[in-house]
């Protein structure tokens, strides 16, 4: 009996023991499969932090596992988790640091998915610094950047979508910011440089929601030139007063701004017809004598679309807007695509070379070169024109030559009691219930318009009825915004 008893003894601790070494754990991580590995575990750690908001717990935890296994795959995930990290704590310079973590994810993972996400991040960074369209434009323009970056080199990302309508967003800040410069110009009567900034504008933002303001604002431009140029004095037979413009100059001066402002309203009828500046545009163009074209149907298709999809901001979120550092985006089209290409840039000085040239009758930018032969006389070049103002006057307050021959009749001279010319545009009668045909190729598409909307133009290039436009401008009577008229 007392031998049983140790035996006893001895087996219920070899019992003990084997239950004991049961439930441990494997010391080798990789020895069963349900064991985590330590790489996975400190990736969890570390989103756990992240979503505790304990940011520098996260970063000093994903740091360690990058340089504890540089063969982990979690390796590419650790590393946008430490942009995410410093993304979602917010501030500039915490923002500044998730940038440049992106753009190393980038560099280093090109290929990966995660890729465009990171490049997206980049542009949302810009975009949630941007200010008003009237403070210091750098964010907006960086984000615009970004953006188009991230849609050009990741097309089919699924977040490309996304993109593009934060794209068209920050489009719209940029063109407010052009149109308020333009618009400032044109009220010191500044032409050139007013019509510089809102020929870029209608250019390059064609989705801008006062796009029919900038387009009836150029036209003004042209209009106040006409009006200045027609005050100017005029050279009498014996070339004075000094200063003074010929009157063919003059003559042609005022034909091709009367063009310009003709071109300008008559792209508000035929691509923005369901527009607050439509109604102002017609009557300019009535005004002008000048044919009112007629929109098609598949133009009033793409402009009611483009109305139906802009947003309207609350009273609260007006006032909410005055103290606020960033801009309203509401009235930003969400339908469309945004232009991913900037076109050539307008200044001053080329629209005011471009007027000069067209004026003296001389193409620009085209220099005419005349070969003598030894056996034909060269022409007699000698002789001034008859029609150069004596001390250089010109509409411009340059030096203007024209390349009329001597005692050859100028064809643009203005001449009273001349016949009609059969082919002059006319405006439409007001007695008669038929409008004159359009212009050629009105509905031609301009550059940087949107593919979507060049499709959606396309498929109904029938005229318009009058019940259609009635019936969608009903809508649009509120918030008329009105420039100063000419």
């Amino acid at each position: 009996m007392s031998r049983r008893i140790p035996l006893m003894v001895v087996l219920g601790l070899l019992l003990v023991i084997t239950i004991a070494c049961t439930n441990k754990k494997s010391v080798n991580p990789l020895a069963t499969v349900g064991s985590k590995q330590p790489d996975k575990v400190l990736f969890d750690k570390a989103m756990d932090a992240m979503k505790h908001n304990r940011f520098d717990v996260a970063r000093l935890t994903l740091q360690t596992l990058i340089n504890t296994y540089p063969d982990s795959e979690y390796i590419a995930r650790a590393k946008l988790a430490v942009g995410d990290s410093w993304y979602a704590e917010g501030g500039t310079a915490a923002l500044a640091q998730a940038e440049q973590e992106y753009s190393d994810f980038e560099i280093f993972f090109p290929n990966m998915p995660e890729a465009a996400e990171a490049q997206l991040k980049i542009a949302n960074i810009h975009y949630q610094q941007m200010e008003k369209s009237d403070r210091d434009y750098t964010h907006a323009k960086r984000a615009e950047d970004e953006y188009r970056k991230m849609i050009l080199q990741y097309p089919d990302s699924k977040l490309v979508p996304e993109a593009k309508q934060r794209l068209l967003e920050v489009q719209e800040v940029l063109a407010e910011r052009e149109f308020g410069i333009g618009r400032f110009y044109y009220l010191r009567e500044s032409y050139p440089a007013s019509i510089a900034r809102l020929q870029s504008l209608v250019e390059k933002y064609p989705l801008y929601s006062r796009a029919d303001e900038a387009l009836y604002l150029l036209g003004q431009d042209y209009e106040g030139q006409i009006a200045r140029i027609r005050t100017a004095p005029t050279c009498d037979a014996h070339g004075l007063p000094r200063g003074c413009t010929p009157e063919a100059i003059k003559g042609r001066y005022i034909g091709q701004l009367t063009k310009n402002a003709t071109d300008e309203y008559s792209k508000i009828i035929t691509r923005y017809p369901l527009m607050d500046r439509s109604d102002d545009a017609r009557k300019r163009l009535a005004a002008l004598h000048q044919p009112i074209p007629r929109p098609t149907k598949g133009a009033v298709a793409r402009n009611r679309a483009e109305l139906a999809s802009r947003g309207e901001s609350s009273a609260i979120q007006k006032m909410m807007g005055m103290v606020k550092k960033g801009p309203d985006v509401s009235q930003a089209a969400k339908v469309g695509e945004p232009p991913l290409a900037d076109p050539e840039p307008v200044a001053a000085t080329s629209v005011v070379r471009s007027e000069t040239f067209a004026a003296s009758g001389v193409p620009d930018n085209k220099v005419g070169v005349e070969i003598v032969k030894p056996d034909q006389p060269a022409a007699d070049t000698a002789a001034p024109p008859d029609n150069t103002a004596p001390g250089g006057g010109s509409p411009f307050g340059r030096t203007t030559t024209a390349i009329t021959s001597p005692g050859a009749a100028d064809p643009n001279e203005l001449k009273p009691g001349a016949n009609a010319d059969p082919n002059e545009l006319k405006p439409t009668d007001a007695g008669g219930d038929q409008a004159l045909p359009p212009p050629p190729q009105v509905n031609e598409i301009q550059q940087g318009q949107s593919s979507s909307s060049a499709a959606t133009a396309s498929a109904d290039n029938t005229p318009a009825s009058d019940a259609e436009l009635s019936s969608s401008k009903k809508k649009r009577k509120t918030g008329l915004k009105k420039v100063i008229p000419f």
